[in-house]
């Protein structure tokens, strides 16, 4: 069957009267023969760029690194050291290195390895199998989702960074307005009878009572706290004008905020294990409790943990890696980021729990009686044990500092999901304005954020985290493996990775693809839904019409997977079965984004550059 919107591979590129395009900048020149339909393209430019139109990355570092400080995120330091120690120490460390192996690495290499291919974001890429392109909406409305609420966190960091500027920590006695009777130092404890869980810290109420000034509950009456409104617009400056040139501007500053957090995290470490009792909360820490091996929650725990960590299936993965040049070995990448994720993980909680077992033994008490998870730790816990130090205001800074520059590596990417989906889609119109789009996203942003700067602002910060970064992003990630591997083709994916790296993906990523990384992440879904316990923070329980809200945040994420698909098995022509033949067959604009690195497979292919609003043509269904 002929297909109308099919156009040369040369030609596509090239307007009407076969004139050679030439960049505004002069650099390079492409020649078209139209009688051979060949293109030549002086590709060794002055920038490094071989795609002028999206860009590429300056080198290979600063992929690198963009990838390490977008898995590397706060949940590396204040969510891992908690679940090792609470799941077993050291033997959490078995499940934790399996489900990277088998889940975490096959979607890592998949979703990085689809972006190069194409050169596209995470709409656009699943021209490849139009049925599923729902999926990339998912990922752009959970990181849009996400986006709002975690530069709020990052703006959290930023207040306890300012109020560190202090000779003597605000959080480090009871003599505030903001505290209470309930509030006991660590001065006066060893006067204290009471019972120690019955204790309220002094860093404990200035997060609650001075920082969040918390609300009884999320539907109380409040106002925005003008100082997390003016901190947080600090952090959308700083994101926006790292991002004003896009991956040309964030690419230089992840040199410093994708390696920063490795200078303080040594620092502490060296710092930590030179305390009184720093080897007892190490102990906490690594030493294996091996039955809890055989606990199915450990497994599920691990995976999610995992899954996370790597930053899988939210699109971020196969945004950076759409700016990369075609023949970048997306297999070694994968590799190099992934055992880079973990092996921080696990140094992170050396330096977590050297603190805190120093900090136990000051309080007299054991170790799991101080240990805490997530806001827990970094804004009440670890802020308490600073106060135990030697100039406590110094070491504050720079923990603070670090917990900054580990969330701005994550928000950077983001931001740069959402605008690369909105400029792909409209190229035309928008890609030289990059710049506006991404000021469009921060101010939206910021405006959309308000409710988590009031006083129950934590309580939304919560319940979104809860909703809109769990579930949809595991079912997406299960839809790719089944995608990719039964609907587009195993063995035509790994040729396209042939393409790039140079050799086919063994038989180990292909089995994890076809089978055992979709099984397990069923698995932790499963469980999931099974043992599902409605949102929380502390002992308040959200009331049923915030725990709705959080449900419908859910499927507002999810529903675009199978509405798109019904959307394209609608709009598509012919009969039911020739519909989805059509919409499970790539179309005739996916493959290789530049001319000279089509194959024969892609010899035939379209104008790839055509936006979201240009009409699918999908091909006659022939597998390539």
């Amino acid at each position: 069957m002929d297909n109308p919107g099919l156009q040369d591979a040369g030609a596509a590129n090239y307007n009407a009267t076969n004139e050679p395009y030439t960049a505004r900048d002069g650099k390079w020149k492409d020649s078209y023969d139209p009688e051979t339909n060949a293109v030549s393209q002086m590709d060794l430019v002055e920038d490094g760029d071989e795609n002028k139109e999206r860009g590429n990355w300056s080198n290979k570092a600063d992929y690198i690194l963009s990838c390490i400080g977008y898995a590397v995120g706060l949940g590396n330091v204040w969510r891992f050291p908690y679940l090792a120690f609470e799941n077993g120490g050291g033997a959490f460390l078995i499940p934790y290195i399996i489900m990277l192996v088998f889940a975490g690495l096959p979607i890592f290499l998949l979703e990085t390895s689809l972006g190069q291919f194409a050169s596209q974001g995470p709409i656009r890429v699943w021209r490849c199998l139009p049925l599923f392109q729902g999926i990339g909406y998912t990922q752009v409305i959970a990181s849009a989702l996400v986006g709002i609420y975690y530069n709020c966190i990052i703006a959290y960091t930023l207040f306890y960074l300012f109020s560190s500027f202090t000779s003597d920590l605000p959080w480090r006695t009871c003599e505030n307005t903001w505290n209470t009777a309930d509030c006991v130092d660590t001065n006066s404890l060893a006067n204290w009878t009471g019972n120690l869980s019955d204790r309220v810290s002094p860093s404990e109420e200035y997060w609650d009572r001075y920082m969040l000034s918390r609300s009884s509950g999320i539907g109380e009456p409040v106002t925005v706290k003008w100082q997390l409104a003016l901190c947080l617009l600090l952090a959308w400056i700083v994101v926006y004008f790292s991002l004003i040139k896009g991956i040309k501007s964030s690419g230089k500053v992840v040199y410093f905020t994708a390696t920063f957090p490795y200078v303080v995290l040594l620092i502490l470490l060296i710092r930590g294990v030179t305390l009184d009792g720093a080897l007892e909360g190490i102990k906490f820490f690594i030493v294996p409790k091996w039955s809890q091996i055989l606990n199915a929650k450990v497994w599920k725990d691990a995976a999610a943990q995992i899954f996370f960590s790597l930053s899988a299936a939210w699109g971020g993965l196969l945004t950076l890696a759409s700016y990369n040049k075609f023949k970048n070995n997306t297999i070694h990448d994968a590799l190099i980021v992934a055992l880079t994720n973990c092996a921080t993980s696990v140094f992170a909680g050396f330096v977590i729990f050297s603190i805190l077992g120093h900090m136990a033994l000051k309080l007299n008490v054991t170790v799991p009686e101080v240990a805490k998870s997530g806001f827990g730790l970094a804004f009440v816990a670890y802020p308490e044990a600073l106060t135990l130090l030697p100039i406590s205001p110094l070491w504050a800074i720079i923990f603070f500092l670090m917990l900054f520059t580990l969330g701005l590596d994550s928000q950077f990417t983001i931001v740069e999901t959402v605008a690369t989906a909105i400029c792909d889609g409209w190229p035309a119109l928008l890609r030289q304005k990059k710049w506006l789009v991404m000021l469009s996203i921060a101010v939206c942003c910021y405006l959309l954020a308000m409710p988590c700067l009031t006083h129950a602002g934590i309580y939304h910060v919560q319940l979104i985290d809860s909703y809109a970064g769990t579930y949809p992003l595991i079912i997406v990630a299960i839809m790719e493996c089944i995608g990719i591997s039964y609907l587009y083709g195993l063995r035509r994916f790994c040729k396209d990775i042939a393409m790039m790296a140079g050799y086919q993906p063994n038989y180990y990523w292909q089995a994890n693809w076809a089978f055992i990384t979709p099984a397990l992440l069923t698995f932790v879904l499963i469980f999931s839904f099974v043992f599902h316990e409605d949102v929380s923070y502390g002992d308040y329980e959200y009331p049923l019409w915030a725990v709705t809200l959080g449900n419908l945040i859910l499927v507002f994420c999810a529903i675009w997977i199978p509405g798109v698909a019904i959307f394209w098995i609608i709009v598509t022509p012919g009969s039911f079965m020739e519909r989805l033949r059509k919409v499970t067959t790539p179309t005739d604009t996916w493959g290789p984004h530049l001319a000279r690195h089509r194959d024969e497979r892609y010899a035939h292919m379209a104008n790839p550059s055509s936006g979201i609003g240009a009409k699918y043509t999908p091909n006659d269904g022939t597998k390539l």
